[in-house]
Order: C-alpha cells, then sequence, then structure tokens
C-alpha cells in the first residue's frame, strides 16, 4: 500500500488528515508552518508584538461615530453648497442630513465619539483616531481589498498574511494568522479578504467560525483509542518522511508535510481556545455574552483574546457580511438610523469589553487594535434632490478609523474632514499610510518587507505610503 492508499483508506481514522483538509484545501491554505526561514524583522524594536483587526463591512458612518460636524448640524435641510459634482454610487444627492446621534466630549481627553457607541466612548481615552482617511474607490469589494490588503484587485497578499510571512507566530500548535468571520455570513469576496496571495501559502489566514463547530473535521467521525490514534499519527510521519525522500526534500512538499504537523497540533489547541467555559461570568459579561444581542460579537472578541495569549500573531474580526437583502452590515443605504443600531448593538460591548480586558491583563501595553471600514457616508443624503432622506451613500473622500494600543498617543484625533464632513482636507491619509503605520508599530520598515513575485519585489504599500508619526507616542 503506497502513501496515497494509506490515506484514502485511514482518513476517517486520523484526525489530523481531515483536519487538514481544511488548512490544505486546494493547496492554499498552509499558516504557520514551524521552523521556516522568514524576512530579518523586525527591523527595529516593535512596540506591538501582536494585533487584533476589527472589520466593519459595509461602511460606518464616520458622520454618526467619530466625527463631530457642528457644521452639519447647522445646515441640516439645506443643499450641497459646492461647485463640485458628488461622485456617490448610487447617483442620488439630496439635501444634507444632521447626525442621528448626539455627540459628546468623553474620558479626559475630551475625544468627540456619538451615543451610537456609549461603550466604546467610555473608553475614549485608550483610542487613537483618524478622521481624515481617504480611499481610492467608493465600491464595497474593491475597497474591502484595499483595506485589508492595500490593492484594490484580489490576488495580493493582505496585511496579515505579510504579517505571518514577516514575523511569523509565537504557538508551535496555532497559525499566525486567524480570522474570525461574522456569525451571519462572510464578507464580500470571501476568502480573498484574508488571502496570501503570491505569499507561500502557509500565510493564508484560518478560519474559526464563533458559533458551533470551530472548524470542520476537527475531530475523527469515530472514537479512536489514544494508543491507535498515535500509531496511525506515528505511521504517517514515517510514510511521509519517506515520500519527501524519494521526491527530493522539495520544499513544497516539505511545506505541505509540517501544514499536516501543525493540523495534528491544532486539534488539542483549537478547542481549548474556543471552548469558554474556564472564562469567569465576570468576563463573559464584559465581553456581552449573557445578552442575546451581543453574544456572537462577544464570543468572537473573548476568543480573539485568547488566541493572542496562546502566541498568535494577526487575529481579524469582522462584523459584517454580504450585500443581500435584509442588510446584515454597515451599509445605510436605506435607513441609517436603523442599520446603524443594529449593528452598533451587536459590537459596541464586546469591543469595549475586549479593550477593558487587555488594559486590566497588561495586554494592551503591547498589543495593536485597530477598527476600520472600507470607507464612509455622505453628509448629504440617498434621495431625490430637494428632499431629506433617512439614508447615506458612499464616500471614499473622507472617513474615520481609529487604533488602541502599543506605541501610540491615545485619546487624540488626527486630521479632519471638511465642514460638512464630505472630504478630508488636513492631513488626508491613505490605506498606504494606515498599513505603513501599523507596520510601523509591528517592529517593520515598509519599503524592506517585500517579496519577488513576478518580476517585480512586492510589498503591502506597492510604492507609497509613510507611517503616521505625529500619532505615534
Amino acid at each position: 500500500m503506497d502513501r496515497r492508499e494509506f490515506f484514502s483508506w485511514a482518513k476517517d481514522g486520523l484526525g489530523a488528515t481531515a483536519f487538514a483538509s481544511l488548512l490544505l484545501r486546494e493547496g492554499k491554505a498552509r499558516a504557520g508552518v514551524v521552523g521556516e526561514a522568514s524576512p530579518p524583522c523586525p527591523h527595529f524594536a516593535p512596540k506591538a508584538k501582536r494585533a487584533i483587526h476589527i472589520c466593519l463591512v459595509g461602511a460606518m458612518s464616520h458622520l454618526d461615530t467619530f466625527d463631530y460636524k457642528p457644521g452639519l448640524i447647522k445646515a441640516h435641510g439645506k443643499p450641497l453648497q459646492s461647485t463640485d459634482r458628488p461622485d456617490v454610487f448610487f447617483g442620488q444627492v439630496g439635501l444634507l442630513r444632521k447626525p442621528d446621534w448626539e455627540f459628546r466630549r468623553r474620558g479626559q481627553s475630551g475625544l468627540w465619539i456619538s451615543d451610537l457607541f456609549p461603550h466604546i466612548g467610555e473608553m475614549a481615552d485608550e483610542l487613537t483616531v483618524i478622521n481624515s482617511m481617504v480611499a481610492d474607490t467608493s465600491n464595497h469589494t474593491p475597497a474591502t481589498f484595499q483595506e485589508n490588503g492595500g490593492f484594490r484587485l484580489n490576488g495580493f497578499p493582505t496585511l496579515g498574511a505579510w504579517l505571518s510571512y514577516g514575523l511569523g507566530t509565537e504557538a508551535d500548535d496555532l497559525p499566525a494568522f486567524v480570522v474570525i468571520p461574522d456569525a451571519r455570513e462572510l464578507p464580500p469576496g470571501g476568502s480573498v479578504n484574508w488571502s496570501n496571495g503570491f505569499l507561500p501559502a502557509r500565510h493564508q489566514g484560518v478560519v474559526i467560525r464563533p458559533k458551533g463547530e470551530p472548524i470542520d473535521d476537527l475531530f475523527p467521525s469515530r472514537k479512536l483509542s489514544p494508543a491507535a490514534d498515535r500509531a496511525a499519527r506515528d505511521l504517517a510521519i514515517e510514510m511521509n518522511r519517506r515520500h519527501l525522500a524519494a521526491h527530493g526534500n522539495d520544499d513544497a512538499l516539505s511545506a505541505r508535510i509540517r501544514g499536516y504537523e501543525l493540523a495534528a497540533r491544532m486539534q488539542l489547541a483549537v478547542p481549548q481556545v474556543t471552548g469558554l467555559q474556564g472564562e469567569t461570568a465576570e468576563t463573559q459579561g464584559l465581553y456581552g455574552l449573557d445578552r442575546p444581542e451581543t453574544a456572537d460579537f462577544g464570543r468572537s472578541c473573548l476568543i480573539a483574546r485568547r488566541l493572542l495569549e496562546r502566541g498568535v500573531r494577526f487575529v481579524q474580526l469582522f462584523s459584517g457580511g454580504t450585500f443581500g437583502s435584509p442588510r446584515r452590515n454597515w451599509d445605510g443605504h436605506e435607513d441609517m438610523k436603523k442599520n446603524h443600531s443594529q449593528e452598533a448593538l451587536r459590537i459596541d460591548k464586546p469591543v469595549a469589553g475586549l479593550l477593558r480586558d487587555l488594559r486590566r491583563r497588561g495586554l494592551l501595553d503591547d498589543t495593536l487594535v485597530l477598527f476600520t471600514t472600507e470607507f464612509g457616508r455622505t453628509p448629504f443624503t440617498q434621495s431625490a434632490a430637494n428632499v431629506v432622506g433617512i439614508g447615506r451613500d458612499h464616500n471614499q473622500y473622507g472617513f474615520s478609523v481609529w487604533m488602541a494600543g502599543a506605541g501610540l498617543k491615545h485619546g487624540m484625533a488626527y486630521g479632519a474632514t471638511d465642514e460638512i464632513g464630505w472630504k478630508a482636507v488636513e492631513k488626508p491619509a491613505r490605506w498606504h499610510d494606515f498599513h505603513a503605520t501599523v507596520l510601523r508599530l509591528l517592529g517593520i520598515d515598509h519599503e524592506r518587507l517585500d517579496y519577488y513575485h513576478d518580476g517585480i519585489r512586492r510589498r503591502l504599500t506597492n510604492v507609497h505610503g509613510d507611517p503616521i508619526r505625529e500619532i505615534l507616542a
């Protein structure tokens, strides 16, 4: 019996093989292989060792959250006073509309945050808000690709994949890059948002579900004794060793085999990370696990913290999915108040709980938390002319994101949009600048983290970008 026949025969008895099918599907996912050479990173002393990226799908309105605009409040119900023709997705330009939530100064810093996020508002002194972000498109899918990977086209590595490539993982039983999608559905573009692109396949994000079975085929379909399971694993290791030797110790094959070995180790690690029984009732309540509206995202945030504690380098959480009906994302075309109230209720308490928990455990001193969306919303409504509608269209010209944690000046806002919040006019920041800043905080020079592909030295920031030094501590 040769190696291929053996695996076909023994698949029900080898949990590692079944589980590895997830990691190695189509030869694309071999994240977190231990012991392989990485680029000489970090380039300088890092402020952060790890990061969590909370990605709001559908375009959160900066005007109703983190970008306080008294001028827009005063102009409510008036037409847009501009000679520029608005470039909007649905082509309808109604009258200007004030925010649907009151803004208040929060914390000792006095940072402006709206009542849409009361719990996050309590953590204002931990936040570094960038109010002058600019994207290159107002189309959701390419904008989300750019947010995650620096390019509007698919086929490029995402931020998490670059960090896996540059820094590797501190764990020997978990990958460097883990993704936790929205419990309701995947974002537009699906796995492209955590792709390894042209980087070695082991750097693709590994998906863990926040509800139900965290990973398909985590356990064998029939019960095995420990001795039988160990014997099967040992036999597989020996057959892999011989197979590798017979093929000249091929690097790709070697990486694939080590992917199987990581899969076997993950069988033990994943249930330990996703099983929250050991967390106190107080901690579970902090994340909102005791409330149906916050339980899904609260569980995602708590699993993310546990992954970081186990040595995972980068965890990405998605809030919102594809663009069906009814909307289950932040795309507030029809009714901003209804849409954003629904989505904010799901994440406000869990995100604030995550920040509190990281702070009290001492993890926020060397962890970076990112809170982003692909673009913003328009100050004018998506409606017929001379009408104040209740929805807002896409706006790529100015929007808000925030960071928290290691190496940042906290409780501050950077940059500004114009008086009605339409376009960034003070210190505009693009995704290349944002990514360069994230890499800087993790000890990486964005111009030196590259990969030779198809005749070009590729990098996350292409040929652009500068770290936003004014927000660095």
